[in-house]
């Protein structure tokens, strides 16, 4: 088996048998990159010299027993997050030449375990998008292929769309991202991987390019549930840097996995029987239903009735808070500056904003303005904040009943290039199943569980009560030994 087949479990199983170092696996997989990024365009910025010398360094602590949980595991990361010495950009013009002096809390927790990093994986601008076409620095192309259409390039969705296609093109093992409205989970279902958004304060926000504060949830990648379950082992825990950060102890999510179905009680919202919902997105809900149903568990039907305003709800909090958040990207402090002789303080102001900023975080950055303005708050963005606590409040009805929901994770497969792009509303559509999770800070995984009609991946997503991950993965590891996932793309190298 090629090294970059490799499961993360199996990775640190032959890492201990010593059946090959760490250099080779680091190696393989920058071979990988170096082949396929040129296409994909899943890396901002491979990093080789660092990957390199972190893998070294794992063979030695290796060869002396002292190897660590992710001692040698090769991972994307996304540009979100900030790393010491390296490049960190968010997708965007405007912190195209920052180099942070301090790492996020959740990389520093994975370097401290031993994870070797491959580089900074593409994203949508300040992880503003639903495709990963609105970075600065190109869109991604996902690996997978519509069958009979090799000329249509398709999206690996967003905003994690370069780890997730990283992690699908086999050119890292695992990747971090992050959630806001479905920026883990949708890109997974697009690409055909695993990917949890785990409970809003799991993994430390600090270190991380802040969106939509209340909503913005740091995950892993990967192509199983149980290697999602080994990053997030490493990535989650508390933090007191981060205000937000619960103080709780993290689980073995990992023997999580194993746990049965028997007596769990699964519910199905009939609410995300949504208008224009694909025939086949249904029929793979129901054959969610009867899979778990074989192994034991309980399928309720359950409501959640303010879920149709949820997507309105979304759309006013997350443009709100990213509007507060972007207007520290002023030109004066750091990152680009644009400046003109004689130019006033207001006007380098406009010109690095309006330089430096893209299309859509522009878009939103005026919404959220208006939003919060004198006049329209109350209208907007409280009255947005009530109807999220009864979006919570269902939820915690609903968990009185079940002990997990099983839901479609996107209302589609992933879609061509330029589809879509030009109706922002309509691209709005694709996080219909999972912003809900995100207003309700709950924890969620997709999983790939079959192909469309045109053989491409589809996924299911579990939602769990808040810091319930293990029952999250239970249900989701369950859904993948019935699914038995095993498809993947064709893989086309060059530019």
């Amino acid at each position: 088996m090629s090294l970059t087949e490799l499961s993360i479990a199996e990775a640190r199983a032959g890492l201990d048998r010593k059946s090959f170092s760490a250099v080779e696996l680091a190696q393989a997989h920058l071979d990988a990159i170096a082949a396929l990024n040129p296409r994909l365009n899943a890396f901002i910025l491979p990093t080789p010299e660092r990957a390199l010398a972190d893998a070294r360094a794992a063979d030695d602590r290796i060869a002396r027993g002292a190897a660590r949980p992710l001692e040698g595991i090769p991972l994307g990361i996304k540009d979100l997050f900030c790393t010491r010495g390296v490049r960190s950009t968010a997708g965007s013009r405007i912190l195209g030449n920052f180099v942070p002096p301090y790492e996020s809390t959740v990389t520093a927790n994975l370097f401290r375990d031993g994870a070797v990093m491959l580089g900074k994986t593409n994203l949508d601008e300040f992880a503003m998008g639903s495709s990963n076409m609105t970075s600065a620095y190109g869109g991604v192309e996902n690996p997978w292929q519509r069958k009979g259409d090799a000329a249509t390039r398709l999206v690996p969705g967003g905003s994690s769309g370069g780890s997730a296609a990283a992690v699908a093109a086999r050119l890292c093992l695992g990747a971090t991202a992050t959630d806001t409205g479905g920026s883990i989970r949708q890109p997974a279902a697009f690409c055909g991987i695993a990917g949890i958004k785990p409970t809003y304060g799991r993994c430390s926000r600090w270190g991380i390019v802040a969106f939509a504060s209340s909503l913005d949830q740091a995950g892993p990648m990967a192509r199983s549930v149980r290697d999602n379950a080994i990053l997030l082992g490493s990535m989650a825990g508390f933090d007191p840097k981060d205000s937000t950060s619960a103080e709780r102890p993290v689980p073995d999510f990992a023997a999580a996995c194993d746990q049965p179905m028997k007596g769990l009680r699964i519910g199905v919202p009939k609410e995300y029987r949504v208008p224009g919902m694909s025939a086949e997105i249904e029929a793979l809900w129901q054959q969610g239903m009867a899979w778990l149903r074989e192994q034991g568990a309980e399928i309720r039907e359950i409501s959640l009735p303010h879920t149709k305003y949820a997507l309105p709800t979304y759309y006013i909090v997350a443009p709100a808070e990213a509007s507060s958040n972007l207007a520290r990207y002023d030109g004066v402090r750091y990152g680009l500056r644009v400046i003109e002789p004689g130019d006033s303080l207001d006007e380098m102001y406009e010109r690095t904003r309006g330089e430096g900023f893209g299309a859509e975080v522009r878009r939103r950055i005026l919404i959220g303005t208006y939003v919060l303005s004198a006049g329209y708050y109350d209208a907007y963005y409280l009255k947005a904040q009530k109807v999220r606590a009864l979006i919570a409040r269902d939820f915690e009805r609903a968990f009185a009943d079940v002990d997990a929901i099983l839901t479609p994770t996107a209302p589609s497969a992933a879609f061509g290039m330029g589809e879509k792009m030009d109706d922002p509303v309509t691209m709005y559509l694709n996080d219909v199943f999972t912003v809900t999770a995100n207003l309700a800070g709950l924890p969620g995984l997709s999983v790939p569980a079959g192909l469309s009609a045109e053989g491409l991946p589809l996924g299911l997503q579990v939602v769990g009560r808040a810091f319930d991950e293990e029952t999250v993965f239970a249900v989701g590891a369950a859904i993948e030994r019935a699914a038995g996932f095993t498809a993947r793309p064709v893989l086309r190298a060059g530019g």
